[in-house]
């Protein structure tokens, strides 16, 4: 019975985010809302462990009522909002309820359960606007509700459903919210600032783990050290579960960071933040996450090439790709000596980049279902391990989504990355929106090339809040050329 109203409540629960996205009127975002929540609490039911449904009420009324004190604050002062999910973004809360265990963004959740009864108060009240992500809006909304769609087929869905409830709806409920904020130099600044200090801080932990050989949360990253050749080469994560998402985050408050020293006037402040770029570079080393460093490479290539214009581009292609090839030598060098090098992991992504297409192949309009990937190739290709064999991962975004959603949702994904860069870059003016606009499109990009090589688009709610920021700071620029 809870296995088929959570099929229901995925088609529906999204079908609600997609409403919230384009719908036209008060009335319709209202029942949106309505459908978002009805779907959400649906997938709770069915994840829910059996057995503790006393426990984990009392714990929901609880957080409800802090939900509901917080939304208060987020009504009064809508730029907490912001700052309190990047505060939550590392924020990771290990809970155990019986035999089942989890790493979730309790945190995070909370802020986007209170913010959710804010929008509704403010909808009830006659807040009249919509399709706060302008060009993003079709596009997420399309996606979303495919997604959602091909829960009812999914052959896994105790994982599909895990993706919608912990990663869809709530982030992307979470970038509509974002989008509303008034526009603000100050609580930018601030904002700023804050992602400085928290990389900072973080940079500094991963070099501590690395030079005392220590890794917090991650049984596989220690292990996986444990085998790995003496010396240099130690894999950090600071304080996130897992290190290419520490190295992402560093890509990004990087990417801040250059931008400003790129449009700098005083000298203190570019030589300042160059620093804080030279200090996050090397956190970001010890995370030997090749993914990220792939990121941060092509992101500031496109921001030299959009702040100095297209005419340095080809001396800029020249010198990254120089860059480029000597990084892959050191990194190369770095690995060749550790359980068969770089080429043994190479070839293992591969390996699933080919089967997932051949995957892909089997089921191309309609897909597998959203979270069946590990489990349909687990048995197509008899891998070991149970339903969801680990070697059956994916490591690549468009792979894996091209074999769970078929070629429309690869289509809607492409559409939803174009609609975010172009949105982001349209006519950048040399202002403080306009920086604000290019930072935001970096951001996107960079997460978007990496998930090429890490599957973790749709789960990393920064993400998600770069769409938002993408749609409020290319609003500021449109104002401010009219």
């Amino acid at each position: 019975m809870t296995a088929e109203l959570a099929r229901a409540g995925g088609v529906i629960g999204c079908a609600g985010l997609a409403l919230l996205l384009v719908a036209p009127r008060r009335e319709l975002r209202l029942a949106g809302l309505g459908l978002w929540a009805f779907g959400g609490a649906a997938l709770i039911l069915y994840l829910a462990p059996s057995g503790h449904r006393a426990v984990l009420g009392a714990a929901a009324i609880v957080l409800l009522l802090f939900a509901v004190a917080l939304a208060f604050v987020f009504w009064r002062w809508p730029w907490l909002l912001a700052v309190a999910t990047l505060a939550c973004v590392p924020a990771r809360v290990i809970l155990k309820v019986g035999s089942t265990k989890a790493s979730l963004l309790v945190p995070l959740y909370l802020v986007v359960l209170a913010a959710a009864i804010a929008f509704g108060y403010q909808m009830v009240r006659g807040d009249e606007r919509r399709k706060e992500l302008g060009r993003l809006a079709w596009p997420l909304a399309a996606f979303a509700a495919w997604s959602g769609l091909t829960l009812a087929w999914t052959g896994d869905l105790r994982q599909g459903s895990i993706t919608l409830l912990f990663f869809f709806l709530p982030f992307g409920l979470l970038a509509i919210l974002l989008a509303r904020l008034p526009w603000s130099r100050q609580w930018i600044t601030w904002l700023f600032a804050m992602l400085t200090g928290m990389a900072v801080a973080f940079s500094f932990i991963g070099i501590y783990q690395w030079s005392n050989r220590t890794v917090f949360w991650n049984p596989k990253v220690i292990v996986a050290n444990a085998y790995a050749p003496s010396g240099f080469f130690y894999r950090v994560n600071s304080v996130f579960y897992d290190p290419s998402i520490y190295g992402r985050f560093l890509v990004i408050a990087i990417l801040a960071a250059l931008v400003i020293v790129l449009h700098a006037r005083s000298t203190r402040v570019a030589l300042a933040l160059t620093a804080v770029i030279a200090a996050l570079w090397v956190g970001l080393l010890f995370s030997f996450s090749q993914s990220s460093f792939i990121a941060l490479g092509a992101a500031t290539l496109a921001a030299a090439a959009l702040t100095w214009r297209w005419r340095t581009w080809a001396a800029i292609g020249l010198a990254g790709a120089v860059l480029l090839t000597a990084g892959f030598s050191i990194h190369h060098t770095l690995l060749a000596s550790s359980s068969g090098g770089i080429n043994r992991v190479t070839s293992d992504r591969f390996t699933l980049v080919r089967r997932g297409l051949t995957l892909a192949e089997k089921r191309p309009i309609q897909g597998w279902g959203i979270g069946d990937f590990k489990h349909a190739y687990g048995a197509r290709f008899k891998l070991p391990g149970g339903k969801a064999p680990k070697k059956a991962a994916s490591h690549t975004t468009p792979v894996t989504v091209l074999a769970e959603e078929g070629i429309p949702g690869l289509l809607l994904f492409g559409w939803v990355i174009v609609a975010g860069v172009f949105a982001a870059w349209r006519r950048l003016p040399d202002s403080f929106e306009g920086r604000a606009s290019l930072f935001a499109g970096l951001g996107f990009g960079a997460i978007a090339l990496h998930s090429l090589f890490y599957n973790a688009f749709f789960e990393d709610p920064m993400m998600w809040g770069l769409m938002g920021f993408i749609v409020l700071a290319s609003t500021a620029v449109a104002k401010e050329r009219a």
